[in-house]
């Protein structure tokens, strides 16, 4: 009996999952819209340009392959900054641009290069800075 319970427990936090996955998808399209959308605050475009850029650049600020810390960013961060961007963004803009990314989503995911540039000339830097800081006498 118990073990049905947590059978049943697990599939709702599975699929919890997925419909929390699902959601942050449309939000990242939606906010893609905002961008586009002419009466987004300019304040909202930059912070959800940022949040849009780093979400679809191919490459992450802190890599994957680093244990925990590499899914830190996909888990709070990225959530969090998508959060913080839609209550920048008005009501009436979201909705529009939640319909639209609903009925009209891209044919496929955007790959947005000039986030994935700022991620690589960030780490030059990270790096160059650390090399400084160890060669000094």
């Amino acid at each position: 009996m118990e073990q049905e319970k947590s059978k049943e427990q697990e599939l709702t936090l599975n699929q919890w999952l997925k419909q929390w996955a699902r959601k942050i998808k449309r939000d990242i399209i939606t906010m893609y819209f905002a961008l586009k959308h002419p009466q987004t605050p300019l304040y909202a475009k930059i912070f959800a340009a940022i949040i849009v850029g780093y979400a679809l650049s191919p490459i992450d600020l802190i890599p994957d392959f680093i244990p925990v810390l590499g899914y830190l960013d996909d888990v709070i961060l990225l959530p969090l900054g998508i959060a913080l961007a839609i209550r920048l963004i008005p009501t009436s803009v979201l909705d529009s641009c939640r319909e639209e990314a609903t009925n009209n989503p891209p044919a496929m995911k955007p790959k947005i290069w000039v986030a994935a540039y700022v991620i690589v000339m960030l780490w030059l830097t990270v790096l160059y800075a650390l090399y400084e800081w160890i060669k000094l006498p």
